[in-house]
């Protein structure tokens, strides 16, 4: 399972859920959207123009969503 946070710098709901998902054992990778404009673009074309955005296995979401996180582990 490949777990990937979009993000950008200074963003506390990105920090949370960075926090939630360490606590869960959870490994991710962060993407900085304001260092990467291909994958601004994919963040875009998801539908969302807020941070964090979250992927997993073709599953995607905006926001600190504990409920979704407390699914992957």
């Amino acid at each position: 399972m490949t777990v990937t946070v979009y993000s950008k710098p200074s963003c506390v709901q990105c920090n949370t859920t960075y926090r939630a998902l360490e606590q869960r054992g959870v490994d991710y990778q962060v993407i900085d959207l304001s260092q990467d404009n291909d994958a601004f673009a994919h963040v875009l074309a998801l539908g969302y123009a807020q941070v964090p955005v979250v992927e997993v296995s073709g599953d995607h979401w905006a926001g600190f969503r504990p409920d979704k996180i407390a699914a992957l582990g």
